[in-house]
């Protein structure tokens, strides 16, 4: 009975952090395979920039920074730094392949402003 305590524990506790959809954890996964080295993750970031004032950064990294948020998405772990997790709690990172767009979108309910390039909000 203890582990589906657990289970449920751990599953409360998905809200505060990105999402990564099915997806994109397999092209994620297959990036990090290309890559030959099986010590990297997917890091999200915010930093300030674009033209909303932050844009987003995703990117392999092999560091822990201190307070990193850690989740794991079918074997792909995302990492949100401290900073950054209030930017991003209840973020959808999913991947397009489609003929009009290719590439990794982020769908953020926090982002009250954005602008026409996407990788920005505010």
């Amino acid at each position: 009975m203890t582990s589906p305590a657990q289970t449920e524990s751990t599953e409360a506790k998905a809200p505060t952090a990105v999402v990564l959809t099915d997806v994109a954890a397999q092209k994620v996964k297959a990036l990090i395979e290309q890559e030959g080295r099986d010590d990297l993750r997917l890091r999200v970031a915010v930093q300030p920039g674009g033209c909303s004032g932050l844009r987003y950064q995703l990117f392999f990294d092999e560091r822990s920074l201190d307070g990193d948020i850690v989740s794991d998405f079918g074997g792909v772990e995302v990492v949100v730094d401290r900073m950054s997790a209030p930017y991003l709690t209840g973020a959808t990172i999913d991947f397009a392949d489609r003929i009009d767009a290719q590439g990794f979108t982020i769908d953020n309910p926090n982002a009250q402003n954005s602008c026409a390039c996407g990788d920005s909000f505010h």
